[in-house]
């Protein structure tokens, strides 16, 4: 399928041909469709495989087609886990909307509100925000969500894995007015996902792309097993300093750790072996970021360590590797980091240096992606123990009556206790059902159809 048999306007054509794309994606062949046709969307597809244009063409489209007789607050409203990944949204649909009327907006943490008082008080079309910067506006009753007409929610199951289903309840709430909800992820796992999906979106299209050779690429994976943290630290630094001949691509690589504090001491580490790098991590200045980002793109330095909320959206197309210094604490954040590389149908490598502790995890990593990870060895670092054994489920011991009693007691409280979260969440989101504050276009509401088939 080509765009043009998407019936997009002449003008996002142009546009997605300056940027080089020829053919739509299995995700956008799929997305794009029941987005022009104002349905709610729930998809899934590896990260890397064109998401972004997938929801952000259909709504630049609508825009194009029903234009706004007057200004105001934003129509189309992109929530994202992490600000690099809203900047680099936003830069997409710049691009898309270059020589058009329509005005594209960030609300993103890091940025004085000087800088974003434009984004509130002027009219702009289209929002790429963080949930908790936007609520800090909306609190304050500094931005207008009546006006918003799209909701899309891009890698949702980041941003619940982040702590901000309050927020994401509460904006779902304060734009009880739009028409159409998108949810976009790698992956659509968990009950909790699954949950906030059933409350925000009416009757979802449920897609799932399954991607082609030519999107994937194909990543190759293997494993280390390290003794020891000395040991696994040789074993990075081995890995860090190939030698490269001289018709070989020069590797740029990003380190996965785990927290800020190993983040700093893998540092610190690094430049004792007098090997350069750079870092993102949470809580970082912006300006800071951005200039990390930036000489990793440039290929001014190769070597980016990077925690997992820190690296949510950082697309740099020419990644090579990616290592797990530390493994993930799930199998659907591996996935989420390994597709960091291999972007755009290229080959990229994910290595995992795995210690006795991390078996466990690994094994569910395998179990995951359906494929055993091959056991690899550097001959000067070869590991001097076994790899170690999957641990076991411990048999739960024999409950009594009265323990039984107990438990049965404890689940239903529980229960009682998830119904009433939920049930003041659902009375917070949808309150004020009335029909005060309801913008212009939203018009009379439908009458339902009683009549009986």
């Amino acid at each position: 399928m080509s765009f043009e048999a998407l019936e997009l306007d002449q003008h996002l054509l142009n546009a997605i041909a300056k940027m080089g794309h020829k053919r739509p994606t299995s995700i956008q062949t799929l997305a794009i469709p029941p987005a022009m046709d104002e349905q709610d969307i729930m998809a899934s597809a590896p990260t890397g495989t064109g998401k972004t244009l997938a929801f952000l063409l259909p709504s630049v489209q609508r825009l194009i087609d029903f234009p706004r007789r007057k200004g105001g607050s934003a129509r189309i409203l992109v929530l994202t886990p992490t600000r690099e990944l809203a900047v680099q949204v936003s830069e997409v649909a710049q691009q898309l909307v270059a020589g058009t009327d329509l005005v594209v907006g960030n609300i993103i943490g890091g940025v004085s509100y000087q800088e974003q008082e434009e984004v509130i008080m002027d009219t702009v079309d289209i929002v790429i925000a963080t949930p908790g910067r936007l609520m800090e506006y909306i609190d304050s009753e500094a931005f207008d969500c009546r006006e918003v007409e799209t909701l899309i929610l891009d890698e949702a199951d980041r941003m619940l894995d982040m702590g901000f289903i309050r927020e994401m309840d509460r904006i779902a709430g304060e734009t009880r007015w739009r028409k159409q909800t998108a949810l976009f992820s790698a992956t659509l796992e968990g009950k909790g996902l699954r949950d906030f999906a059933r409350d925000v979106l009416k009757n979802p299209v449920q897609l799932k792309a399954e991607v082609s050779r030519r999107e994937s690429g194909k990543i190759l994976q293997w494993v280390h097993i390290a003794d020891n943290p000395e040991h696994k630290l040789n074993l990075l630094a081995a890995i860090l300093q190939p030698e490269v001949k001289e018709d070989e691509q020069q590797q740029k690589t990003i380190v996965f750790v785990k927290t800020r504090e190993r983040l700093a001491e893998l540092v610190a580490q690094l430049a004792e072996l007098q090997i350069s790098c750079n870092y993102l991590r949470g809580e970082m200045d912006q300006e800071k970021r951005n200039q990390a980002l930036t000489q990793f793109r440039r290929g001014e330095i190769n070597i980016l360590i990077a925690t997992d909320v820190a690296a949510r959206g950082i697309d740099v197309p020419d990644i090579t590797h990616v290592i797990n210094y530390d493994m993930p604490r799930s199998a659907d954040i591996y996935v989420h980091r390994i597709g960091r590389t291999a972007r755009g149908g290229k080959k990229g490598t994910a290595i995992s240096l795995v210690e006795a502790h991390d078996i466990d995890i690994l094994a569910k990593i395998e179990r995951y992606t359906d494929q055993k990870l091959k056991r690899r060895v550097i001959k000067t670092l070869r590991p001097t123990h076994k790899e170690a054994q999957v641990s076991q489920r411990k048999l739960k011991k024999p409950v009594n009556k009265k323990g039984k009693e107990r438990a049965d007691e404890l689940k239903k409280q529980q229960k009682a206790k998830r119904l009433k979260k939920k049930e003041d969440m659902g009375k917070q989101r949808h309150r004020n059902k009335k029909a005060k504050g309801k913008p212009n276009w939203a018009g009379q509401a439908k009458k339902e159809d009683k009549s009986e088939d």
